[in-house]
């Protein structure tokens, strides 16, 4: 299992570190530039909100069906044909749900085509993320890889026209990048049922009310841990728009920040995707999981903290280079949120290990201590300090999550600790911190000193062999 976590995870890595990346920082950065902080925040805020309501869709059912199929591959075709009418049933709820909030908001009353639309996108993402999962469940990696950065090809090729290929004077419309997403998602769809229904032998689709409620009482606890992790995840945009007089353009100062965390957190993300299905398959064969928790772990933790240090450190001009407006006001935010990464890395390789488990009672304790925090640093936070009161908000919600999730799986899965890498991963993190400040203090060009920075702490981790380079390719090599 080691061997095709780590050679599917390569492939992943590359495809979509070349795609995703680009997009974030090139195309969504260059809206934002395009239209200004304050149209852009409306959107971002508005995305967002659409975001909160996300499990009236999904209602836990991709993580359950990813688990499930992963240990019974027999039944894709079977539950395939039942659960899309479900969800469908569900997706009719979930936009009249979303919209009548919208209104009770001021949002559908003043921003009426863009609402629906990204509703909308929320439906077609949540359909795509489902379909993915019977991909992955199948264990087929590859596939899943290429579906995984095709609506954000598709982006790429529309904004680049948008953006840089109509007649000078043209200016970019908020607008337009909705409409863009709307076309990729709808490709992307289409594709991914194609795949899955190639790949099912299944093209009927079955209502079967008994069926639909075992899925849905079985779901459940992964509707209820989805909806509270994404409120203390998507709350803050929504409460700085509501809660500030110039809302919109403090949530596109924050955005601006969180468009780079958004960046790096797609590797975390791609582990966890990665992981469900081989953790889940792992467990019901009785496998020890120790080792392929302290390998990802340790892939994910040295780039998460490298990085978290290089924005701290050099988050000032970071943000001069991207963008046009506000630079100084969302630099501080970056900082905050970048070590946000570091935490969140951590819970999608314990929480991840967790939902495998069905550890699910647990997971949701702590999610909604989670929410309860997040919303009181808020809400007392944010009318102070602004974005970075927010900012902060998300740090210690997501630290103290992933402090709870690391000590929850060593003592459920009863690990033992390891008093050697416990060191090492210390020194490491001191090593790191030294060679981040050494530079930023010692080095005046930081387009200089900050690559080199990160490759010095990744030369430490190879060191200190946090990174075991040797038994990694070992690994790789073994044939089993």
């Amino acid at each position: 299992m080691q061997r095709k976590f780590l050679v599917n995870l390569s492939f992943l890595l590359v495809l979509n570190l070349l795609i995703k990346p680009f997009y974030i920082l090139g195309i969504d950065r260059a809206v934002q530039n395009a239209v200004g902080a304050e149209a852009y925040g409306m959107y971002y805020a508005i995305f967002n909100f659409t975001f909160l309501f996300n499990i009236l869709l999904d209602f836990g059912i991709t993580n359950f069906n990813n688990r499930n199929i992963s240990q019974n591959q027999q039944l894709v075709g079977k539950h395939f044909s039942s659960i899309m009418m479900l969800r469908m049933t569900l997706a009719i709820g979930y936009g009249a749900f979303t919209l009548m909030v919208g209104w009770v908001l001021g949002y559908t009353q003043q921003y009426t085509t863009m609402i629906v639309l990204l509703t909308f996108c929320q439906v077609m993402i949540a359909f795509i993320l489902y379909l993915r999962s019977n991909i992955t469940a199948l264990h087929l990696f590859r596939t899943d890889s290429i579906i995984s950065v095709l609506d954000r090809t598709l982006m790429i090729m529309v904004c680049g026209v948008l953006l840089w290929g109509l007649p000078s004077g043209t200016e970019f419309q908020i607008e337009w990048f909705v409409y863009a997403q709307v076309f990729a998602y709808s490709v992307s769809l289409l594709v991914t049922l194609a795949t899955v229904i190639a790949k099912s032998g299944t093209t009927r689709l079955n209502w079967n009310p008994q069926f639909n409620w075992v899925v849905l009482r079985e779901s459940f606890p992964y509707a209820l841990l989805i909806l509270l992790m994404t409120f203390y995840s998507r709350l803050d945009t929504v409460m700085i728009e509501q809660l500030l007089d110039d809302g919109a353009t403090q949530a596109g100062i924050y955005a601006q920040a969180f468009r780079l965390f958004d960046a790096v957190n797609i590797v975390a993300f791609l582990f966890a995707g990665l992981l469900l299905p081989i953790f889940s398959r792992m467990l019901k064969l009785n496998e020890p999981t120790g080792n392929l928790v302290r390998l990802s772990f340790t892939l994910l933790f040295v780039p998460a903290l490298g990085v978290a240090l290089i924005a701290a450190f050099y988050s000032r001009p970071i943000m001069e280079l991207l963008y046009t407006q506000h630079a100084d006001e969302s630099a501080p935010v970056l900082g905050l949120l970048m070590f946000c990464f570091v935490a969140t890395a951590t819970t999608y390789i314990f929480g991840t290990l967790l939902t495998a488990g069905g550890r699910l009672r647990q997971l949701n304790k702590i999610a909604l201590a989670s929410v309860v925090g997040n919303f009181l640093l808020n809400y007392f936070l944010i009318p102070q300090y602004q974005a970075e009161g927010a900012a902060f908000a998300s740090l210690c919600t997501q630290g103290g999550s992933a402090i709870a999730q690391v000590f929850l799986a060593v003592a459920l899965f009863r690990f033992t600790a390891n008093a050697q890498l416990l060191w090492r991963l210390g020194l490491f993190s001191a090593m790191a911190i030294a060679i981040v400040a050494v530079s930023h203090m010692y080095i005046e060009n930081w387009l200089v000193g900050a690559p080199m920075a990160l490759l010095l702490v990744v030369l430490m981790a190879v060191l200190l062999r946090i990174w075991d380079v040797a038994a990694m390719l070992t690994v790789i090599r073994t044939k089993r």
